[in-house]
């Protein structure tokens, strides 16, 4: 990591990532959006490089957006009953 801002900015995305995709109603979805942000901070955790954390960042905000979106139109239209592993 590179610098200490950089680093309170990634766990603040972090943190809210995980609690956004909390929110899916499909087991399917919330789970898969779990793994995939757990892969790809994992997966970038060496960088050093200030100019590709930015980009990586500006990246995870865009995804933070996008998964808020898919919440609330998920509630919308309600999801069926729960799976058997929800239970």
């Amino acid at each position: 990591m590179a610098g200490a801002g950089h680093k309170m900015k990634v766990l603040s995305l972090y943190k809210q990532l995980l609690r956004a995709s909390q929110k899916f109603d499909s087991y399917n979805y919330r789970m898969y959006a779990l793994r995939r942000i757990r892969d790809a901070f994992r997966d970038n955790k060496a960088l050093t490089d200030s100019a590709t954390i930015a980009s990586e960042l500006s990246y995870g905000q865009k995804n933070l957006e996008i998964i808020k979106r898919q919440t609330v139109i998920g509630q919308l239209y309600g999801a069926p009953d729960k799976l058997v592993i929800e239970k």
